[in-house]
């Protein structure tokens, strides 16, 4: 079965855990992943984990798998965040979708604005220019009337926003039940059921 990838784009806001629990779920289901991280990324890795994230493209597949805890499953591609001339760069490469997951305030204001300073910017106004689902995780609290004007212009344009807000109606025993809700919705947006949910079913009588 020849399955088109996802292009995970990972930004420097706070949650990597989402992007890392997506990594997992896509690899075990052998959907192929085409993965670009902002520059900002690196940091944020530090600062959150204490983790130094390698800069050399070549290490980084296997930097996210360790993470992720799948070390060979399922394809794994990663683009440095300057290279505006890869594949994902281009409308007229095919894949199922792009998730931003986390989704930094400041990568909406670029998107709305029609900016791509880098490469996760250009594929994700690939995919707005193409009409191809584009899905954006954002992770920040409180909101300015400046962020909330700035996803209304990206949902006006197709994309969907989810932001990063757990459930508790599927009886959440730890954090990574919490995270796993997150991502489960994000990758609903793309018809994709690869995380192990407890979807609400209605009241349960009797």
């Amino acid at each position: 079965m020849n399955t088109l990838p996802i292009t995970l784009g990972i930004t420097g806001a706070s949650g990597l855990i989402y992007a890392v629990r997506a990594v997992k779920y896509l690899l075990e289901a052998e959907i192929p992943i085409e993965l670009v991280a902002t520059k900002a990324t690196y940091q944020v890795w530090k600062a959150e984990q204490d983790i130094q994230m390698p800069g050399e493209v070549e290490a980084q597949a296997k930097f996210w798998r360790e993470q992720a805890g799948v070390p060979q499953q399922g394809t794994l591609r990663c683009h440095p965040w300057s290279d505006v001339g890869a594949n994902i760069a281009s409308g007229s490469f095919k894949t199922q979708g792009m998730v931003i997951m986390p989704c930094s305030m400041s990568t909406v204001g670029k998107l709305a604005a029609g900016l791509s300073s880098d490469l996760l910017e250009r594929a994700a106004d690939v995919q707005l220019k193409e009409g191809k689902p584009l899905v954006l995780v954002p992770r920040e609290t409180p909101l300015s009337v400046i962020h909330l004007r700035n996803l209304v212009i990206l949902a006006e344009a197709g994309a969907r926003i989810v932001p990063a807000i757990p459930a508790w109606y599927h009886q959440p025993q730890t954090i990574l039940d919490l995270v796993d809700f997150v991502v489960a919705r994000a990758l609903d947006q793309l018809d994709l059921d690869c995380v192990p949910l407890n979807r609400w079913e209605g009241p349960q009588n009797g």
